[in-house]
């Protein structure tokens, strides 16, 4: 009976975690980490400060905890449905760019991209929570080179010479359409990433048809 009740109770604080920590991580994309309180997330999820305490403990473990919730929710909404549809090569570097564009701008976080506001807010704040960050956002850049330098390795894109180089266009690309999506409160960057990753990859010598549907709706 007494493990019963200590299960009981294990459940549904992991229970209250998953949930601050949903209401924390939209919240943190639109006012940042730093925004985020014990006092605030209480009020929000109806729990005393006290037992949102403790749950996270600390504010920069709360802050580390969003950090990787959000990471978990990116990998569940663009990374992982590419690895389940896709071969490696051109054809999952182009579901993971549409799956990029639709992340954002579907607003799975309200405030657009968790990881594009939160590396603005913490790139010249140095410690664990800007760690995080950086590793968390280095994993999906370097999931991306990856898949590049396979398409390139399977002859797909035959003028690419450094795949880490259009990684990094790639990411500025996507971001930018990010932010002034949300600054114009419009959906026309998106589209205007979608061509600039269409004309590159083009450019690069890849099959007009496998890079025709980058940033297309896709079928539900």
């Amino acid at each position: 009976m007494a493990q019963a009740s200590i299960d009981g109770r294990r459940l549904r604080g992991d229970e209250s975690r998953r949930g601050i920590l949903a209401h924390a991580v939209d919240t943190a994309s639109v006012d940042g980490l730093d925004g985020l309180t014990i006092g605030r997330l209480a009020d929000a999820a109806g729990h005393s400060k006290s037992g949102v305490a403790t749950l996270f403990g600390s504010k920069e473990q709360l802050q580390l905890a969003v950090v990787a919730a959000a990471r978990e929710i990116f990998i569940d909404t663009v990374v992982a449905p590419a690895r389940a549809e896709t071969e490696r090569g051109l054809s999952r570097v182009c579901v993971l760019l549409t799956n990029w564009l639709d992340y954002s701008r579907d607003r799975v976080f309200r405030g657009g991209c968790f990881f594009a506001a939160t590396s603005v807010e913490y790139d010249s704040k140095p410690g664990a929570v800007r760690d995080a960050i950086i590793a968390a956002s280095s994993e999906w850049e370097d999931y991306l080179t990856a898949s590049i330098e396979y398409a390139l390795a399977a002859g797909q894109l035959p003028a690419l010479d450094d795949a880490r180089q259009l990684t990094f266009e790639f990411v500025s690309f996507l971001e930018a359409a990010n932010t002034r999506s949300l600054l114009y409160s419009s959906a026309e960057p998106y589209g205007r990433a979608s061509t600039a990753l269409r004309s590159r990859l083009r450019a690069l010598g890849a099959e007009p048809g496998l890079i025709a549907a980058i940033g297309m709706p896709r079928a539900v």
